[in-house]
């Protein structure tokens, strides 16, 4: 299985400008992939830089037919042109899909920071293996305190998971609404988590969660030990940061790190300020 995550800040490049079709072409060279991970996608929302007035999610979707698309807006205020402007993940699945979440991560009050609403988008996907969780994300960037709270809700995301594939719930024959549909606590969540490697965000994330519940683990770090992430932004002259560092991962629950096989930060393109991430994992 294939996967890659890439904050693609709504098609703008490191050189300020946004196009869709460079995004696309880009993910396109990189190879065929699974699953597709992507954050800051953007519907009719006026006002980010270089403009995003066109509705992504259809354009992706329609760039990858053989991917079922799936959507999760943390952001859905009034359009400046009408109708809602929508801002959040997008994934894409060419496995077929399950059960969807999206879970609206916390955002305790913090008068210190900007912030904006966070999502985390869930589903469940068929692999060759049985199913597995493939969750992608994009933390706060400004406030530590909510970006604290938003790693112990996706830890607390796993530990639900991971009771529920436990103890099912019993369906109720008379009603679909209560059928049993899958949700393992076999998992993958990737995404921009604006937080460094070594940070408390970064290690917290990696924590015990529980005796029966498999921990969240750098999948990077299982598959290079000792050997420092490369950056995943701060390159090919991009207006921020103003030094080079990681800060999009990708994490798998730790009964799936046997089977990790690559991880890669595709370093050449500058279609975004981020650079895509790629996991390889083993059917």
């Amino acid at each position: 299985m294939r996967i890659l995550s890439w904050n693609i800040q709504w098609g703008r490049g490191a050189d300020g400008r946004v196009d869709l079709a460079r995004t696309i072409a880009a993910i396109r060279a990189a190879g065929g992939f699974d699953l597709i991970c992507l954050q800051e996608v953007a519907c009719n929302f006026e006002g980010l830089p270089g403009g995003a007035v066109g509705d992504e999610v259809m354009a992706l979707a329609a760039a990858f037919p053989d991917h079922a698309a799936v959507f999760g807006a943390a952001l859905d205020v009034p359009g400046g042109r009408g109708g809602r402007a929508l801002f959040g993940n997008l994934l894409l699945s060419r496995l077929p899909v399950g059960q969807v979440f999206r879970h609206m991560l916390p955002a305790p009050a913090d008068a210190s920071a900007p912030s904006m609403q966070r999502v985390c988008v869930e589903a469940v996907v068929m692999a060759a293996g049985g199913p597995i969780r493939v969750l992608t994300t994009h933390l706060e960037y400004y406030s530590q305190r909510q970006r604290r709270a938003q790693i112990a809700a996706l830890r607390g995301l796993q530990a639900e998971a991971a009771g529920q594939a436990a103890a099912p719930a019993p369906a109720k024959g008379s009603n679909s609404s209560f059928a049993a549909w899958p949700r393992p606590a076999s998992a993958i969540v990737c995404g921009d988590f604006n937080c460094e490697p070594g940070s408390d965000e970064h290690a917290s994330m990696q924590a015990p969660i529980g005796a029966e519940v498999p921990a969240w683990r750098d999948a990077w770090m299982v598959c290079r030990p000792g050997v420092p992430h490369p950056p995943s932004v701060g390159l090919h002259g991009a207006d921020w940061p103003e030094r080079a560092f990681c800060c999009d991962f990708f994490f798998v629950s730790a009964d799936l790190a046997p089977r990790v096989r690559a991880v890669e930060v595709l370093a050449d393109t500058p279609a975004s300020d981020h650079q895509p991430v790629v996991l390889e994992l083993l059917d």
